[in-house]
């Protein structure tokens, strides 16, 4: 039987990608209409971080899952997962 790769996290983390989706859109409307690139950094800025934090609590969110005993994940993997915080 295949392991579900679905955290309780996954929903809101799910939430933030997608207002970061539509930042990024957002972002490239200001470019199209020729904004300062000052707010154009400052949007892309935001969108940078909106993602990484996604990226933070989605590897948070497994590695307390594989330490809590939920998953058959090994040490290589949370080794492997902690490298891209």
């Amino acid at each position: 039987m295949a392991e579900d790769h679905t955290h309780a996290s996954h929903p809101a983390i799910a939430t933030r990608l997608k207002r970061a989706e539509g930042h990024l859109r957002r972002v490239i409307g200001m470019i199209e209409e020729g904004r300062p690139c000052v707010d154009l950094a400052t949007q892309l800025h935001a969108v940078e971080r909106a993602v990484a934090e996604a990226k933070r609590a989605l590897i948070h969110d497994h590695i307390d899952h594989c330490l809590t005993g939920a998953g058959t994940h090994d040490l290589a993997e949370i080794k492997s997962l902690t490298k891209l915080l």
